[in-house]
């Protein structure tokens, strides 16, 4: 307790150091919202800390029903942060949830459950901690409209760089626009977004969040990629959720609008979000091995083996979303294909190899592929990290399962050989249904809960999966509308 009133009189402190007017409380829905409330920074104490404040658990997507919403924030000390994007000053700090009828954190508290992964890795004995480094991928966008009216349904997008601008008829049309699949990586003036992704970056660094790099994407119409650097898997989560906060922050300042959507645009690359993983013990990357192939331990092995074996239903987490399914398919460098290989993007694991040797042991890692940023990065890493434990503990070796190593270009692969390579589900419906069957991986050290499980599946199946399958879509008048 005495640690815990030092760090909560440190975060007051912060709050007068920095004349805050306003504090901020943020934490997470199921879904993977950022939610908030505020108050005068005066009333602000130690025991804000301790105790929490109370809100109403039943408006939150995914919580409490209405006869037991009273519920409780617990604001994390140390994610102080100045909100750069308020006018009024205002401290923000990302905040756990507590039940008060449990005396316990709340289960369905997606912070919560990546907090739990993190303390079963070290009661495993397997490593003291484990390190995430996704890469987001995004667009950037000058326009978007959208309606689902009984009688009228539809969306329009525009980016002033992208390619169906190029017979636009303002004066003057400077031309430069990106044809599509040829947004990486060409400068200005054919990538107008250079500047405000530089924003994005300092505001980034603002925030406390480390930045390696930033670049124009793939696709046309505005797609970028803001690289994180790597972090433990909660504080990891934080900065996803900052990350995400930041960009679209910052492009509104701009008159432009930020989306994680995995496939906003059709005939053209999705969005994706790479996931880097390591383990790691007393300081040593238990992942690398010098001998190994591509300089991987066998730890690091029976690692992909579990992410394997668990995919489909790892996905209901990772890919959790009926348009992630637009974005895994073949031809857009999608990684539909349940493999590991070596430095190839065609496949559902990927080794980097950028450098070799053991100076570089601290950088030996391997990336998964498939998620998107769509996802709730609490659940999705968390989900991830269970499924590669239990590949560790149950030494699946992920060649002898059939996964491969693959080096070749899966895409071009003859018909007879690619059949035998498994792939991705290819609706969410499937991914539920994988998750129904194949979960218990999750529950292990009480990570996930069934409640947990269940209400995911509950909830996807019936308020999006359901709601988009009722509706006419656009494209059925032009197949159907004359029959």
């Amino acid at each position: 307790m005495a640690k815990g009133r030092r760090a909560s009189s440190s975060a007051v402190d912060f709050i007068k150091l920095h004349g805050a007017k306003i504090v901020d409380f943020k934490f997470i829905d199921i879904p993977g919202m950022w939610q908030h409330t505020s108050v005068p920074a005066d009333v602000v104490d130690d025991d804000t800390f301790v105790h929490g404040i109370g809100f109403d658990g039943s408006s939150i997507r995914g919580f409490q029903e209405i006869q037991e919403s009273d519920m409780v924030l617990l604001p994390d000390p140390g994610s102080a942060r100045v909100d750069s994007f308020c006018s009024i000053p205002t401290v923000s700090f990302v905040c756990d949830v507590y039940d008060p009828r449990e005396q316990a954190l709340y289960g369905r508290d997606p912070r919560g459950v990546a907090k739990r992964a993190e303390a079963y890795l070290k009661k495993t004995g397997v490593g003291d901690v484990a390190y995430f480094g996704p890469e987001l991928e995004f667009y950037i966008f000058d326009h978007v409209s959208f309606d689902i009216q009984p009688y009228m349904t539809g969306y329009a997008l525009d980016s002033e760089e992208a390619h169906w601008n190029s017979g636009a008829d303002e004066s003057p049309n400077l031309g430069y626009t990106l044809r599509p699949k040829e947004g990486y990586f060409p400068v200005p003036p054919s990538d107008k977004h250079m500047d405000i992704r530089s924003e994005m970056v300092l505001g980034l660094k603002d925030w406390g969040v480390p930045v390696e790099m930033h670049h124009h994407e793939v696709a046309t119409g505005g797609q970028s990629e803001i690289d994180i650097r790597y972090n433990s898997l909660v504080q990891q989560c934080d900065n996803v959720m900052i990350y995400k906060y930041v960009t679209r922050n910052v492009a509104r300042r701009h008159g432009k609008t930020v989306t994680f959507m995995p496939k906003p645009l059709f005939g053209d690359n999705g969005s994706g979000m790479h996931v880097h993983q390591s383990v790691w013990k007393a300081g040593k990357n238990l992942f690398y091995d010098e001998k190994g192939y591509a300089e991987l331990s066998k730890l690091g092995h029976y690692y992909i083996g579990g992410l394997l074996t668990h995919i489909d239903a790892l996905l209901a987490f990772c890919a959790p979303t009926t348009n992630s399914y637009k974005r895994l398919v073949p031809h857009y460098e999608a990684p539909v294909n349940v493999a590991y290989s070596k430095g190839n993007r065609s496949a559902a694991v990927r080794i980097p190899i950028f450098f070799k040797g053991p100076r570089f042991s601290k950088s030996k890692r391997i990336e998964f592929r498939p998620p998107d940023p769509a996802a709730n990065p609490y659940l999705a890493f968390a989900a991830m990290l269970m499924a590669g434990l239990d590949g560790i503990k149950k030494k699946i070796d992920p060649t002898k399962a059939g996964f491969g190593p693959l080096d070749k270009n899966i895409y071009e692969l003859p018909a007879s050989e690619a059949r035998r390579i498994k792939s991705v589900p290819g609706s969410l419906d499937a991914t539920l249904a994988a998750l129904e069957k194949d979960h218990a991986f999750l529950l292990d050290g009480g990570v996930f809960s069934e409640d947990l499980v269940e209400t995911w599946i509950d909830y996807k199946r019936n308020r999006e999966l359901q709601e988009v399958r009722i509706r006419p879509h656009p494209y059925e008048f032009y197949l159907y509308y004359d029959l």
